[in-house]
């Protein structure tokens, strides 16, 4: 019984072309799909960064002026920009939320410990409620020099 199997053709007959005009049709309805969601902006999500100014400072009290940016580089507002202890200690964590141009200026007062040369304050950014941002990614941390 399986050598007439075999033998028959008539299993196989057309097979080969409908299943090469379903694989076509799908692959052409799944390119019109992707184009459409990707081009749905309220699915993507954008990560935010910061940019502190300055990036580089010494131990003491100071103002300090953060920027959240998306990853285009325009600015974000209404974003909560915290900064906590990295390497280097604040006393407490300090928060402020950005202005219109994406600015925030927190008054920091990093310190040392006893023969640490160098240290950092972390940020951390809170997305305004109900935009398209989100901060999962590491941002750019303040670094922390004493000098010589």
């Amino acid at each position: 019984m399986s050598d007439s199997l075999w033998r028959d053709e008539r299993a196989i007959e057309g097979l080969p072309i409908r299943l090469v005009i379903a694989l076509v049709v799908g692959v052409a309805c799944l390119s019109v799909m992707m184009s459409t969601i990707s081009g749905i902006e309220t699915l993507q999500v954008t990560e935010v960064d910061v940019e502190p100014h300055p990036e580089v400072t010494d131990p003491g009290t100071q103002d300090v002026v953060v920027t959240v940016v998306d990853s285009k580089g325009s600015p974000v507002s209404g974003a909560t920009v915290v900064a906590k202890s990295g390497t280097a200690t604040l006393a407490s964590v300090t928060t402020g939320e950005t202005d219109g141009a994406g600015n925030v200026t927190l008054s920091l007062s990093p310190s040392l410990g006893p023969n640490q040369q160098d240290g950092t304050v972390v940020f951390e950014v809170k997305p305004p409620a109900g935009s398209n941002y989100e901060d999962a990614r590491s941002n750019t941390d303040m670094l922390v020099v004493e000098s010589p």
